[in-house]
């Protein structure tokens, strides 16, 4: 019983983790992609996947989905126009990128094969096999 409790706590524990980091990377992503034209977009939506990735490997396709969606929630709150009229997503080429590359970046993420993963290994292929 005690292992079950605990395994609970990880599991939220690794969610909260998915909301967290990709709340933070949207911020941060969402700051930063117009400087610098175009490297920090690539390193932007890099960072996207390397995230996914993550959450992908050490918490499942749940986590994932607790990424992507904090990741869309908080680019597109970011969107909006803010009190003063200041937008961080202008209606340019260079939004349409981050926002449009991002979600391609976690479908990726989202896609790579379970196997890379897997902590099991394959035997070798015999060689003399006649």
């Amino acid at each position: 019983m005690n292992l079950m409790k605990s395994n609970v706590w990880w599991k939220v524990i690794e969610y909260l983790t998915a909301l967290v980091l990709g709340g933070f990377i949207g911020l941060v992503g969402t700051a930063v992609h117009r400087q610098w034209q175009p490297i920090m977009l690539i390193a932007a939506l890099l960072v996207v996947l390397s995230g996914g990735i993550m959450m992908r490997a050490f918490s499942g396709m749940i986590a994932v989905g607790v990424y992507g969606a904090t990741w869309f929630v908080v680019v597109q709150v970011l969107s909006l126009e803010g009190p003063g009229g200041d937008v961080l997503l202008p209606g340019q080429m260079l939004s349409y990128f981050w926002l449009i590359g991002g979600l391609v970046m976690l479908v990726v993420a989202s896609f790579t094969p379970r196997s890379w993963f897997s902590e099991r290994t394959h035997s070798p292929v015999p060689q003399n096999i006649l």
